[in-house]
């Protein structure tokens, strides 16, 4: 299917924002990715993976239904405002890659200003629901800006860009626990370690997409880094991040529904290291976005644990 008149090729063909969204809104929703929610997913998905082990810990269902909720609503709207900031920086390099030039900002769909505008609409919306959490989760969810900050000019001079985007998007890995019992323990610092192995390892297979164009932009990204040897480096990453994600449900005294969460989670990132190529982009993407499901699974047994804890 070919690409809606505005739209970006890397949207799902046929999305909403395309087919339904009135026409004066479409730039905006691009740029907070409405159109492309596999990234909501994925930052939200430690927040949700981090409130679940910590009501297992605590023997309680109690907090957790409204905490997952007020995540989602911040996963999308802080998704929203870091993509039109990355968006505004990374406006000029946008315009020399193809998967990036039909953007909003590249495209001339709406102003530099329009689109801090927006951001701004969408921080607030963030600050909105951070509020709603403990005095020490707040706290916590200030210090991932430094990061959000940094990542979008770490791809012109660090040549794994994909550490700082780990660091910011595995964020929510703390926050769960941190607004569950107001601290950090280890297993909220391990499962952290855990999401930031898993998000190097997801982008590194989204940047194979544009092997052929980022040395034409000067941007830099693991996927050049490993080239040939990006099936290894994944492989890698993804151990680590499931050896971790154990360490994490080992030191928070998990049972044996959150282990089997882990045993589907590390069978779907096996199957996605099977099937890399980097000579498919659109394989690539299609892995990437495969993420959601292996985060869920993994989700799912944390869920279950809990569940059965607080019985």
């Amino acid at each position: 299917m070919a690409t809606a008149p505005g739209g970006v090729p890397d949207a799902p063909a046929g999305n909403w924002v395309d087919r339904h969204a009135p026409a004066p809104s479409r730039p905006y929703l691009r740029l907070a990715r409405i159109d492309r929610p596999i990234g909501s997913w994925l930052l939200l998905l430690p927040c949700w993976w981090s409130t679940a082990l910590a009501a297992g810990a605590a023997g309680s269902l109690a907090r957790m239904p409204l905490l997952l909720v007020l995540f989602a609503i911040g996963a999308v709207a802080m998704r929203g405002a870091g993509s039109t900031y990355n968006d505004i920086v990374d406006r000029d390099l946008d315009a020399m890659v193809a998967r990036t030039r039909g953007r909003p900002l590249p495209s001339g769909q709406v102003t530099p200003k329009q689109a801090a505008l927006f951001a701004g609409l969408l921080c607030l919306i963030g600050l909105l629901v951070l509020l709603q959490l403990p005095p020490f989760a707040i706290a916590v969810g200030f210090g991932s800006l430094i990061f959000v900050a940094a990542y979008p000019f770490m791809k012109r001079i660090f040549s794994m860009p994909q550490l700082v985007l780990g660091f910011a998007f595995s964020w929510g890995g703390l926050m769960g626990w941190a607004a569950t019992f107001g601290r950090l323990d280890l297993p909220a610092l391990a499962l952290y370690a855990a999401a930031i192995c898993w998000t190097i390892g997801y982008d590194t297979i989204y940047a194979v997409q544009d092997l052929e164009d980022d040395p034409v932009a000067g941007i830099k990204s693991s996927a050049r880094l490993f080239a040939g040897r990006t099936r290894v480096a994944v492989a890698a990453f993804y151990t680590l991040a499931v050896l971790a994600a154990g360490f994490a449900i080992a030191a928070a005294s998990s049972g044996l529904a959150a282990w089997l969460g882990l045993a589907g989670f590390a069978a779907h990132l096996a199957r996605q290291v099977s099937r890399i190529d980097i000579a498919d982009g659109a394989g690539a993407l299609a892995l990437f976005r495969s993420n959601r499901d292996a985060g869920l699974i993994f989700f799912a047994g944390l869920v279950l644990d809990a569940a059965i804890r607080a019985a």
